[in-house]
């Protein structure tokens, strides 16, 4: 299940039973060392206070709690400045300290919790982190007990927060961000489009969006949106930009762990095009690269009238249609090219060719990204 907080998708990353395993284990572990000591366990407010908590059921001998506020993180980013909020009010000289801490990541934070308790005179001074970021890691302070070592992505949940939101969950959320690659095929009629969209999905084991497929199964299943844009073609009408790309935002949303799409057939014109990026956006996707298939016209309407002989189609047997319809798409679909130019996106893929040929020129395109 994704979660969004403020302006941020995160994806479950650990789960509930993972947590009070490590944590179990964790417990054990400082029993084992303290003997017959009694401990005094300092925990790092605000975000260590559910795995304390969790932390002090598994622990099963005689001990003591205390607590410190410290902060350094504004958003997503740490301010490099530790401030001590709430300080410690627990008399401790002389005695076995461990810390109880939720997250070392640069180990600003690390270096105040030591200068705290260099002054306080302790016998002993552990440190308990439930998740740490090696990769982000900058200082030499020593970390006696770890939990999770975690790669350097933000997490949330289980105490961490996102602006102070996401403490209360049960688990622990990964932000988000993109690994998928989203592609957008466009080229003139009978330029192969739909041929190569099968074989590049295949190949990069993408999902295939093809606006015409979405509308016939639309409108086939009598869903919604399927009546809404059957609605306007009863009446001639072309249907609205906003019925296609709920259609799009409804297929994107039934894959939520596609390695990326591939759009065909959309978007045809600019709105849609800014619609579309509008839309990713806002999933915090986006379109990596547009891939062009460029054909002379002349051979195009050849290989459509060919076609047309062995499919039957109509449209495609009518030399003046085809003409008609290349002129609609230098029209609407054209300018595209310097939309997606002016992004840095757009790359021309010569479309002549064998089906081979051109899915190895079109691959190629793709593996630079």
């Amino acid at each position: 299940m994704i979660v969004k907080l403020h302006d941020k998708e995160f994806r479950p990353y650990l789960s509930q039973l993972q947590l009070q395993t490590e944590i179990a284990r964790l417990a054990n572990e400082i029993k084992t060392e303290m003997q017959d000591r009694v401990p005094v366990f300092v925990v790092i407010l605000n975000g260590a206070f559910m795995f304390a908590s969790d932390f002090m059921k598994q622990y099963k001998s005689n001990c003591e709690i205390a607590f410190v506020r410290l902060s350094s993180y504004q958003g997503m980013e740490t301010t490099h400045c530790v401030k001590q909020l709430v300080g410690l009010s627990t008399d401790v000289k002389n005695r076995d300290v461990v810390v109880l801490e939720d997250i070392v990541d640069t180990g600003n934070t690390l270096g105040e919790i030591y200068r705290i308790f260099e002054e306080k005179q302790v016998a002993s001074l552990r440190i308990v982190t439930l998740f740490f970021k090696p990769e982000a890691y900058t200082k030499d302070y020593p970390i006696h007990h770890i939990g999770f070592s975690i790669p350097n992505r933000f997490i949330v949940g289980y105490g961490l927060d996102y602006d102070e939101l996401g403490r209360n969950l049960p688990e622990i959320y990964q932000l988000n961000i993109q690994t998928m690659t989203n592609l957008v095929l466009f080229g003139k009629p009978g330029a192969g489009k739909g041929t190569q969209a099968v074989f590049l999905k295949e190949k990069y084991d993408l999902v295939h969006i093809s606006t015409g497929d979405l509308f016939r199964n639309n409108i086939q299943n009598a869903t919604p949106l399927g009546k809404l844009a059957q609605s306007y073609m009863d009446k001639g009408d072309l249907v609205p930009d906003e019925v296609t790309i709920k259609m799009l935002q409804e297929e994107i949303a039934n894959n939520p762990d596609s390695k990326g799409f591939i759009f065909d057939g959309f978007p045809r014109t600019i709105p849609q095009a800014e619609a579309l990026d509008a839309f990713l956006s806002s999933k915090s996707m986006k379109i990596d690269a547009t891939l062009a298939l460029d054909a002379d016209d002349e051979i195009l309407i050849k290989r459509l009238v060919e076609r047309g002989k062995i499919s039957g189609r109509t449209d495609d047997q009518d030399e003046e249609k085809i003409r008609n319809r290349f002129v609609e798409y230098n029209q609407k679909t054209a300018p595209l090219i310097a939309y997606y130019q002016k992004q840095g996106k757009l790359r021309s893929v010569n479309g002549i060719g064998s089906i081979e040929e051109i899915t190895e020129r079109l691959s190629a395109e793709i593996d630079k990204l």
